[in-house]
């Protein structure tokens, strides 16, 4: 007997430990439990080939067996997102805008100096490796049955539907297989009425399944195909309707002539028939699943006109067809919205997540009101639903990025018992929602976590994407951690041949992974080559910035990678790009002003912050301090030196005093701004040299006589600030809790020697409507803590 020997390659994964947060956001109880029982996170865990992970400079590396990982999807921003976040905290997703992300710039401090010798991974060891799980795959999609729901449940909730939709189960009768050989030996015998020919067609439906899938190939039925397509000007209206029903159970080809002719036979007659007729054989062409564009378009034109006539099961119909259809007419949108609100109470359950899955399909936006109103019957219902209609009303909930804390809490309670008995595009799903709202419930993400590894062969590209995306946007790590995200990424191997048609489920699954420190070299080696950037920049999603991201971000943390890398050129674009946006939409956002102008102020002027992205890729601002280990400000923002030494229109108060010094004259090593400064803050005591505020002492502007520091170098005793402003967009919802984007960019801060400092929205939004004194005084204990400086020193 011949022995085979199967060996396979397992991909590295790199894997930095966390770094705590200023801001510190509720840690999840897993979490907590396991920085207390360090060996917790390892039970139950397999013992398995070793993988080398890549080990960032200063992180403790856990090696786990199999570990895999990946992340990222999108969901639309919100309207009143911040401008950071409509380009920094955003990022492609097929069907919908974009989701939160940010970027981390290369530094040689984050960077080894010297490149580790491990070889460089070719790429036919990933391709054969993905041949491996791809056969594996197929093999076992044999066995596996389809995971996906049926979207025409609600048809059985009313008597009406029966005579709006085609009924494609099996026959109660079958038709004996002798007769349909009468039948088709029959077609060549006479030329055939066009009654007798629809009966052809119905009695002929009606054989076994094995019997009408032999059709397709046998002359006799492609020659009474023909005859149809002869007299199809024959048939009357409800004859026609036969045979176009007939062909569904008969698996009648999309493209063949015989729907060719009666789609432009249909098309003729629309105006003549009823709206029930019209909705009927809009149903049949969806189950033959061919397109029709242009039938489609006249239905609905029909259905405007005779709105008013229109029955509760008919307009739950159209909607059907319209999300079926993937057309969305404008000019019924106000006519749609009435109309849910019209017979809201009436509708089924069923029926409400139909109307929420055709609005959804279609891209058809509705009011918030309207959103609001369905939102408000499914919280008082949720436990009479069933998870596909619920499903389908969070797929609208999250499109519109409403916020409705009463069904988000009951979804919480009902959703995690559910969760076992969901299929995955269900569960994937639900676990968007929370991420897209920024909705943080450990006990559902939970659940999630613990179904999902027995589920997750039947994950295609976009759903494992999408899993890690959401996982990675909330910064949660479920307690089966590794399992979880070992089966994800042996997932991602498994569908690498996916990525070249969509590129950006790979960018969305490997963001999500970096948003939770997991590297998976050889994917993101895949990902970074220029044949595969080439793609991303050639789709019709905006991935540039999710390139940079990840490109960055692996360069910061992972500085002994070994694989591609995007080209300086590319990330000089980027950058570019990025900073251009900045300029216009995220540093005058009043908020990030007043907080600039007054540490201007209080340091003694421009050149003692600075207003920028420290780390262009996560697209959100940061404002610079530079300090000595005694607290003295160091001035380093020397770009444009004459705006920095400008007078300029400071609001000074004209005091005796100050008119005395104007008159009498002043040492000439202090500058006008310095002036402004002593005349605006009376609180501060004037000191007796050239120093900086430093613990409540003075400031001096001017006096200063040292040297610009060069560009990415330090300054011996130099300790320097990362201001971030924060909003309540950069936090889970109702919460303190980061969001994974926002998480990275202060560990990547870190990581480059910045002391993160935060205003959180919480402090300092309430702040701005105080006055001066009382900001100015907040700034000075944020900047000058000792506590900040000692731990810093």
């Amino acid at each position: 007997m011949a022995t085979v020997l199967m060996c396979r390659r397992l991909p590295r994964l790199s894997r930095v430990t966390a770094i705590s947060t200023t801001a510190k956001r509720g840690s999840s109880k897993s979490k907590k439990e396991k920085r207390d029982k360090p060996g917790a996170a390892k039970t139950g865990t397999e013992a398995g080939a070793t993988i080398q992970l890549l080990k960032p400079r200063d992180y403790r590396v856990l090696y786990n067996p199999a570990a895999y990982a990946k992340g990222r999807a999108g969901s639309q921003q919100h309207g009143d997102r911040d401008s950071s976040q409509a380009l920094g905290d955003t990022f492609t997703s097929p069907g919908t805008a974009q989701a939160p992300q940010t970027f981390p710039t290369a530094s040689s401090q984050a960077l080894s100096p010297v490149r580790s010798a491990l070889p460089k991974p070719k790429s036919s060891t990933l391709l054969r490796q993905t041949v491996l799980y791809k056969e594996e795959a197929e093999k076992e999609r044999q066995e596996l049955h389809d995971s996906k729901e049926d979207p025409r449940m609600f048809q059985k909730g009313r008597p009406e539907y029966r005579a709006l939709t085609c009924d494609s189960a099996e026959p109660a009768e079958p038709l004996p297989a002798e007769e349909g050989d009468w039948i088709l030996q029959s077609v060549a015998g006479s030329e055939g009425s066009p009654g007798v020919l629809r009966d052809y067609f119905l009695r002929l439906s009606r054989l076994p399944a094995e019997r009408r899938a032999a059709l397709g190939s046998d002359a006799r039925f492609s020659a009474l195909c023909h005859r149809a397509v002869t007299a199809i000007r024959l048939f009357s209206t409800p004859d026609l309707i036969q045979i176009l029903k007939a062909c569904v159970p008969l698996a009648v080809p999309a493209s063949h002539p015989l729907l060719n002719a009666c789609e432009a036979e249909f098309c003729r007659r629309a105006w003549d028939m009823g709206l029930e007729q019209l909705l009927l054989v809009a149903d049949c062409w969806r189950c033959l699943d061919r397109s029709v564009p242009s039938y489609l378009g006249i239905l609905f034109s029909y259905a405007n006109l005779h709105w008013k006539d229109l029955t509760l099961p008919q307009f739950v119909q159209l909607l059907y067809i319209v999300g079926e259809g993937r057309r969305s007419p404008t000019d019924l949108a106000q006519k749609v919205e009435s109309t849910i609100l019209k017979h809201l109470d009436a509708f089924t359950l069923e029926e409400l997540g139909a109307i929420c899955l055709g609005l959804f399909k279609s891209l058809s936006g509705i009011s918030e009101h309207v959103m609001r109103r369905i939102a408000d019957r499914v919280s008082l219902q949720m436990e009479d639903m069933s998870t596909y209609a619920l499903v389908n009303v969070l797929k609208m909930l999250r499109y519109t990025r409403m916020d409705h804390l009463p069904l988000m809490r009951e979804l919480s309670r009902v959703i995690p018992a559910r969760i076992p008995a969901t299929n995955i595009q269900g569960i994937m799903h639900i676990t968007l929602t929370y991420s897209s709202l920024h909705f943080f419930d450990e006990d559902v993400l939970a659940a999630v976590a613990t179904s999902l590894p027995s589920k997750v062969s039947y994950c295609r590209s976009k759903d494992a994407a999408k899993f890690l995306w959401s996982f990675g946007c909330l910064d949660y790590e479920p307690p089966n951690e590794e399992e979880f995200y070992s089966s994800l990424i042996k997932q991602l191997h498994a569908k690498l041949h996916e990525f070249s048609k969509f590129p950006e489920h790979l960018l969305t699954a490997l963001l999500g992974l970096a948003f939770v420190k997991r590297f998976p070299e050889e994917l993101i080696d895949f990902a970074l080559r220029e044949e595969f950037v080439q793609k991303t920049r050639g789709s019709k999603y905006e991935l540039n910035k999710d390139l940079f991201t990840l490109g960055k971000s692996v360069e910061i943390e992972c500085p002994t990678y070994q694989g591609s890398h995007l080209t300086p050129q590319l990330c000089q674009e980027f950058t570019e790009m990025v900073s251009s946006f900045a300029e216009r939409e995220i540093y005058v956002r009043p908020e990030i002003v007043e907080a600039t102008s007054l540490l201007e102020s209080m340091l003694g002027g421009p050149e003692y912050v600075k207003n920028h992205m420290i780390l262009p890729h996560t697209r959100s601002s940061d404002l610079e301090v530079h300090l000595a280990t005694d607290g003295h400000p160091i001035p380093f923002n020397f770009k444009d030196p004459v705006a920095a030494k400008k007078l300029r229109d400071m609001g000074v108060n004209l005091t005796d005093d100050l008119m005395s010094q104007l008159i009498q004259g002043r040492a000439l090593s202090q500058s006008p701004t310095a002036v402004g400064n002593e005349a605006r803050i009376p609180s501060q005591k004037r000191g007796d040299t050239t120093g900086a505020l430093c613990w409540g002492g003075a400031l001096s502007t001017g006096a200063t006589s040292q040297a610009e520091p060069k560009p990415g170098l330090w300054q011996p005793g130099e300790v320097r600030l990362a201001l971030q402003v924060s909003n309540r967009n950069h936090f889970c919802y109702g919460s303190r809790r980061l969001l994974g984007l926002h998480c990275l960019k202060r560990r990547q801060l870190r990581l480059l020697g910045y002391v993160v400092v935060e205003l959180p929205f919480w402090e300092w939004f309430p702040l701005l409507k105080r006055t001066r004194s009382e900001k100015l005084s907040y700034l000075h204990y944020k900047v000058f803590c000792p506590a900040l400086l000692t731990r810093a020193a």
